[in-house]
């Protein structure tokens, strides 16, 4: 694996994209702070700007460096559920130098539990990434059905086995009070609630 990462660093640090394990599905990731290599992303999904990537970060303590106004609420859910399957909605850094797509003036962070991904965001820094598939098709739990999916567009694949979830991370928009789900995930609701009692659940389908 550490061949692996070399090449997941030189390749980031062209500007290319990289697949990657986390305690999910498979994702793959850009430096978040190169326009060009978000656009590389967004364009290997098939996903315009209106649909931005989150943002995965080596640790807690980098949440400072990218968001501002970080409400308590969402202080202890960091504390509780990172690293985990949760993505928190933040207000972004406004000096940041970076291009997400259409953000809002938000970004998505999270801390995933999967040590091949920490050790590279350590070594790297914040990438923005999103699941390893084609928009529409399922979130590849391997690096061979990313690879599938993804083909050429991507640099570097490190494979780190199978995983045994199809499910995403949860999402909270912690802009909005209460906080809401924006999208169901591996952590349930009670979980969160339990934590922040007054968060709103997103809505059922149908």
């Amino acid at each position: 694996m550490d061949r692996g990462l070399d090449a997941a660093r030189t390749a980031l640090a062209d500007r290319g994209c990289v697949v990657l394990p986390t305690d999910t599905v498979y994702g793959i990731g850009a430096d978040a702070f190169s326009p060009q290599a978000v656009a590389v992303l967004l364009a290997a999904k098939g996903r315009g700007r209106a649909m931005p990537p989150p943002v995965l970060i080596g640790g807690t303590a980098v949440m400072d460096g990218l968001a501002v106004d970080v409400p308590e609420g969402a202080r202890r859910l960091a504390e509780e559920f990172w690293p985990g399957a949760l993505t928190l909605v933040l207000t972004a850094q406004p000096s940041l130098a970076w291009d997400l797509g259409e953000t809002r003036g938000t970004v998505a962070l999270r801390v995933p539990d999967d040590q091949v991904a920490r050790e590279l965001l350590q070594e790297v820094g914040p990438l923005a990434v999103s699941s390893a598939n084609r928009t529409g098709q399922p979130a590849a739990t391997s690096a061979a059905a990313a690879r599938e999916m993804l083909g050429e567009s991507v640099a570097v694949y490190l494979d780190d086995g199978d995983r045994t979830t199809w499910e995403p991370s949860t999402i909270v928009d912690c802009t909005v009070s209460p906080f809401r789900v924006v999208r169901r995930g591996a952590l349930g609701y009670e979980e969160l609630a339990a934590v922040v009692p007054d968060l709103v659940d997103a809505p059922t389908a149908g």
